[in-house]
Order: C-alpha cells, then sequence, then structure tokens
C-alpha cells in the first residue's frame, strides 16, 4: 500500500487491525475491538484520536456533530464495525462521513466475520483548501 497516498500509515493501521483479530476473533461488540486497537496505536506511537467529534456540514452550516471510531494523524478516519459482513450502506456511510468531514483517506474495518474484512476509501470530493476538523483534540494520543 506504500504507493497510495498515506499507504504507510494505512498499512500500520490495517497490520493492527489483523492482529486484534487474529487475537480476539469474531464475535465481540465493537467497542471491544476499538479498545483492543487503541492498545495497538499505543504501541506503535501512531497519533490518533479515539471517538474524535466531527462537525457535519451543510450549505457550509455546521448541522450537528458525528464521533468517527478514530483519526489517526489528523487525517485518515477508521470506522470500526463488528458485522458478519460489510454491506453497501455500511461503505456509504463511511464514505459520507469523509465527504462531511473533508477528509481525503479512510479505512472501513469489520471484525465480524471469521476473516478481517477491510476497505480503503478516498474521497473523491476532497477539497485540502478547506479544513472542516481540527488537527488535534485532547482524546490525542
Amino acid at each position: 500500500m506504500g504507493d497510495y497516498k498515506y499507504g504507510e500509515i494505512t498499512e500500520k493501521i490495517i497490520g493492527a487491525s489483523f492482529r486484534v483479530h487474529s487475537g480476539l476473533r469474531n464475535g465481540f461488540q465493537e467497542v471491544i475491538y476499538q479498545r483492543a486497537l487503541e492498545l495497538e496505536f499505543k504501541v506503535m506511537s501512531l497519533d490518533y484520536a479515539r471517538e474524535f467529534e466531527m462537525p457535519i456540514y451543510y450549505m457550509d452550516q455546521q448541522i450537528g456533530t458525528r464521533r468517527v471510531d478514530f483519526l489517526v494523524d489528523g487525517k485518515i478516519s477508521v470506522e470500526l464495525k463488528a458485522v458478519i459482513k460489510l454491506e453497501d450502506v455500511h461503505i456509504a456511510q463511511a464514505m459520507n462521513y469523509l465527504e462531511a468531514y473533508n477528509l481525503e483517506i479512510g479505512l472501513l474495518l469489520s471484525f465480524g466475520s471469521k476473516r478481517l474484512e477491510f476497505h480503503r476509501l478516498t474521497n473523491k470530493k476532497y477539497n485540502p483548501v478547506i479544513i472542516r476538523h481540527p488537527q488535534k483534540s485532547d482524546k490525542s494520543h
């Protein structure tokens, strides 16, 4: 994945996710995988924020907020699921978050089946001039 934008970071995140899935297997609630992945991020000294609250905009007006499971390095959203199979609705939701947050790259990970399922997402509407999210939070590590 080194050829992809932020490939080195997304590779680390996916590797950590495989370690979590290998250690815990499937069958737990999403929060268990989230806590385990946070431990992996700490060991790897990744810069992240867990349950990072992001504003949602419509017509340049903030209309609400949504928490992304992880915001890594201030630029990669990581959404976790614990479902048997990721469906189009999960991918659409993760893409909507990327667009709403104006983030370029995201990962959607599901720990719910016997094999880890992941999707690397790219926001084609990303605008580097618009910054809609803070780079740091008090929950950052």
